[in-house]
């Protein structure tokens, strides 16, 4: 008798417990979103796991939901169609895409920068080749089809004279994971990236051979400035990468998460108290992530109103906009 009474009382124990949730107060619901990231072995995929896991874990109702793309020509379209709600982009491919360069202006929206991306070639630290005219006529992958890279890469060839599928071997990747083995076997003479923290310099500087990197100079940065004056000067840290024991001058732009145009305000705005409340826990995770803040986002966005409104109302709140 006694076991029977206790499991009656445990099953109405169990079945009474979501009615009596409800009764006692709101009902806890989760917001799913769907983040699109980019290829496998892609600095984008690493950043949007290590984002997804922080922000679900700071807030239970949150459920962010990381998915492999093609990358940021991929990202965009998606984002367009509501496909995606939240979705990286590259810096290039957002700038073309707001200014409506090829296409029309998108009417996506920014939820937050995620860090700067100084472009350069790395090669086998035994190889010949020491300036971007020493690649002029190699063998040279340019990223993964769909993603940013190839895009930075033309514009800032393109302000030294050079045609990225004329004056060099351009390979572009089915997955952004496949460079590094390519440079240590020799089937390319150099691998294009961005960006601190990226996986394929940090597999290439990590091979039995070392690495090399090579960025403009000075004056090529000059040169690369005067027709495409939207890149901006960037450094890459002494030891952000194994014997990397000089910083590195270069040039690129911010990549963002950006969010499909309707995506609620409440939601944005949850989204980035959420992000800028553990901005610390997110850089001890991830180092580029140390540049995902929200004063980095003010001065990254190229225009204000391209900011989502339910983030500008929490920037406001905090004082980092007026």
């Amino acid at each position: 008798m006694t076991m029977r009474f206790a499991i009656i009382v445990l099953a109405a124990v169990l079945l009474a417990g979501p009615a009596a949730a409800q009764a006692g107060g709101t009902a806890i619901s989760t917001t799913t979103l769907s983040l699109g990231t980019a290829t496998p072995g892609g600095g984008f995929p690493l950043y949007g796991n290590a984002f997804a896991e922080v922000m679900n874990a700071a807030d239970p109702q949150l459920s962010i939901a990381p998915r492999n793309t093609k990358g940021s020509n991929e990202n965009i379209p998606l984002l367009e169609k509501g496909e995606l709600d939240l979705a990286l982009v590259a810096g290039e491919p957002a700038y073309e895409a707001f200014a409506g360069i090829g296409r029309a202006p998108v009417r996506l929206k920014i939820l937050t920068a995620i860090y700067s991306n100084p472009g350069m070639f790395v090669v086998r630290a035994d190889s010949p080749y020491r300036t971007i005219r020493d690649l002029v006529g190699q063998p040279v992958a340019f990223g993964a089809k769909g993603s940013g890279l190839p895009i930075l890469a033309r514009y800032v060839l393109d302000g030294l004279g050079l045609k990225q599928d004329e004056d060099f071997k351009a390979i572009y990747l089915d997955r952004a994971g496949d460079g590094p083995a390519m440079v240590e076997d020799g089937r390319v003479a150099a691998l294009w990236g961005a960006g601190i923290g990226w996986p394929g310099f940090a597999a290439v500087a990590s091979s039995a051979s070392g690495a090399r990197f090579i960025a403009p100079d000075a004056d090529e940065m000059t040169r690369i400035r005067a027709k495409h004056s939207f890149l901006k000067p960037l450094l890459v840290p002494a030891n952000s990468y194994p014997q990397q024991t000089t910083p590195i001058a270069s040039l690129g732009s911010w990549s963002f998460v950006l969010t499909r145009e309707d995506l609620p305000d409440d939601v944005a705005y949850r989204l980035a108290k959420t992000l800028h409340g553990v901005e610390a826990a997110f850089c001890k995770k991830l180092a580029q992530a140390c540049e995902t803040t929200a004063s980095n986002t003010v001065a990254a966005a190229p225009r204000a109103e391209l900011i989502h409104p339910g983030v500008m109302r929490y920037f406001r709140e905090v004082g980092v906009m007026k």
